[in-house]
């Protein structure tokens, strides 16, 4: 009689591209639908946000492998907020910030977007919406950040979304500033506030 194999679990690896921690490479177990911003995507983003990033306030919300919100801080951000539905995912980004001795420049929060955006203490300067393509939860967590007054005057909002789904609808205080494709992803970068 044959025994049923143990699922291994797969391992990924995140590779911070630039700051302080440039080059570091971080280990992640690979979870379903966790999918990493790709280096080259992250690097033009990161480009749009460089006159931006240094002290800015940044969410990570819906962080997975907390990529983009490591990027930012290793590019000199003052503090990430990290949220994800998954316990799992939260933990290894817990574990990453103690790696990097970075633990007082971040919090970790596992639960939905939607309570999180009821209890996080804004503004934030930057915000990053990379939500599982198939779920549709860009245009509520937008309308979320902008109705709770959670951004600061001017702030920035990354949104990322499969080449696919149609371009978001945002409030009417938000301009599409820079927007790129790429290997089946649409990235945007928005501003808000003003006329």
């Amino acid at each position: 009689m044959t025994r049923p194999r143990k699922q291994r679990q797969q391992t990924g690896q995140l590779r911070i591209i630039g700051g302080q921690w440039r080059g570091r490479k971080l280990s992640f177990v690979a979870e379903e639908a966790l999918r990493p911003t790709p280096d080259r995507i992250r690097e033009t983003l990161f480009n749009w946000l460089a006159p931006d990033i240094h002290d800015a306030r940044c969410a990570d919300l819906f962080a997975g492998s907390g990529a983009l919100g490591l990027e930012a801080l290793s590019r000199g951000a003052a503090h990430c907020d990290f949220v994800d539905t998954s316990s799992v995912a939260i933990a290894q980004v817990s574990s990453h910030l103690q790696t990097l001795d970075a633990n007082n420049r971040a919090s970790c929060h596992v639960g939905t977007c939607a309570h999180a955006l009821d209890t996080l203490a804004g503004p934030f300067d930057i915000v990053f919406l990379d939500p599982p393509y198939s779920q549709d939860l860009v245009e509520p967590t937008a309308q979320l950040l902008d109705g709770n007054n959670l951004l600061a005057p001017g702030a920035l909002v990354y949104i990322e979304m499969a080449t696919t789904s149609e371009q978001p609808a945002v409030p009417d205080s938000w301009h599409l500033h820079r927007e790129k494709v790429g290997g089946g992803v649409a990235y945007r970068l928005y501003t808000t506030g003003g006329p």
